[in-house]
């Protein structure tokens, strides 16, 4: 296993050279979205609207933020479970998102649409919420504002310490 210092900037490009297994320290542009605003995304995509953020090259982290303490950029920010954004990741990979990050197992579905499009699933430690949250250096609440810590934030993060936990060769660290 290999150990990669990157940036959200460039994992579109050094996707191809991650194996499932690898650590990553990821610094960069994240965007925080659950199953509520993923379904949003989703309607947005089919009516043809215009999305909060850009989805190529983007990275989606699978969090709901709590409010932030005085002082933090964020409050606790650990994973949520990523496989109930299954039935939207296809659709969000074949528009450009190049990385996802959560914790457990994908469906079929979704690690084909990971090899199809270059891109890759990290994975955060569960439970972890507020370690995750010392590498948050900014956050700025951008989308659906009613969802409240369910709502789009983009982050600004350094060195967040990840695995590969899906590849853009087919490779899992999950038993398939």
């Amino acid at each position: 296993m290999a150990e990669y210092i990157l940036d959200t900037a460039k994992l579109k490009a050094e996707a191809s050279k991650l194996r499932a297994g690898d650590r990553v320290l990821l610094s960069g542009t994240v965007y925080t979205s659950r199953d509520a605003a993923h379904k949003r995304l989703k309607s947005i995509i089919e009516e043809g609207g215009e999305l909060p953020f850009e989805l190529d090259g983007g990275c989606i982290y699978y969090a709901g933020p709590t409010p932030a303490p005085s002082g933090l950029p964020i409050g606790s920010c650990g994973p949520t479970t990523s496989g109930r954004m299954d039935p939207y990741a296809p659709l969000l990979l074949d528009k450009g998102l190049s990385a996802m990050i959560g914790k457990g197992e994908r469906n079929k579905e979704v690690c084909d649409a990971i090899c199809r499009n270059k891109a890759v699933y990290l994975c955060a430690t569960g439970g972890a919420g507020a370690l995750a949250a010392k590498c948050v250096e900014e956050c700025e609440e951008i989308a659906f504002f009613d969802l409240g810590c369910e709502s789009i934030k983009r982050i600004r993060i350094r060195n967040f310490p990840l695995v590969v936990g899906i590849d853009c060769h087919g490779g899992t660290m999950f038993n398939k």
